[in-house]
């Protein structure tokens, strides 16, 4: 929409404990050779760091991650200003800068370039069978589909798999959809490459809105609460492969 008016966008990072600036997505000298639609897929990335930022990528127990563009794990951060601690809570303090790092608590990739982009909250990644999958990037190709006005992706608890993804969505007037139409709108993301076939919602929620928090943000632990609730009572708004 954006580009359609004209308007050029670029993102940026950051979080209160950080200053808050710490990356903008900037194109440099070989990405201006690129292609537009190239270039834009560079400026919704959170972006390189600034000056006197150091950051990385690391697995559950510290350890470096290659900057690859692909791996996966949590974005670690230096810079001179960062918070050192939180007031009266030395605790979450030393959790939050164990290993001599600020953990921020995001799933990431690094690129060669030194891009970073932000794949979920590492609380919101739905961990299945030893894989990760992005609850953000999910609820990004569930929301291309033309019936679907608002949606939220979580992580149940499965038996099998550790977890499972669920999807609640908000239908648009005059349209349906259950969980095999979203399961076919899917499929070609799958055949593309953008997501592994594990990550297709085995259940979805059909609802009228989707719980959010005094600040307007998706409410995920309500969600979790609700959907367990429906589960139990074999609710009409779930939708079931």
């Amino acid at each position: 929409a954006a580009k359609a008016r004209g308007i050029q966008l670029s993102a940026a990072y950051g979080m209160s404990e950080t200053g808050p600036l710490i990356s903008v997505a900037h194109i440099n000298d070989e990405l201006k050779a690129s292609s537009e639609d190239e270039q834009i897929t560079y400026r919704i990335k959170a972006g390189v760091p600034g000056m006197l930022v150091e950051a990385a990528i690391v697995d559950q127990q510290g350890n470096f991650l290659p900057a690859d563009g692909e791996t996966q794990g949590e974005l670690v951060l230096r810079a001179p200003w960062l918070t050192e601690s939180y007031f009266r809570e030395p605790e979450k303090g030393a959790e939050l800068w164990a290993g001599g790092w600020l953990h921020t608590g995001d799933v990431a990739t690094l690129d060669g370039m030194g891009f970073i982009d932000i794949r979920d909250r590492i609380k919101d990644v739905i961990k299945t069978g030893g894989e990760w999958i992005s609850s953000l990037e999910l609820e990004d190709l569930c929301s291309r589909h033309p019936a679907v006005r608002e949606v939220a992706v979580v992580g149940i608890a499965d038996p099998q798999w550790g977890e499972r993804p669920f999807a609640l969505l908000v239908i648009r007037d005059g349209h349906q959809l259950d969980a095999k139409g979203l399961k076919e709108h899917l499929k070609p993301f799958v055949e593309q490459g953008h997501i592994n076939k594990w990550a297709i919602p085995s259940q979805i929620a059909l609802v009228t809105e989707i719980p959010k928090t005094s600040v307007g943000k998706l409410d995920k632990k309500r969600m979790r609460l609700d959907i367990v609730e429906w589960q139990n009572s074999n609710s009409t708004f779930l939708s079931t492969l």
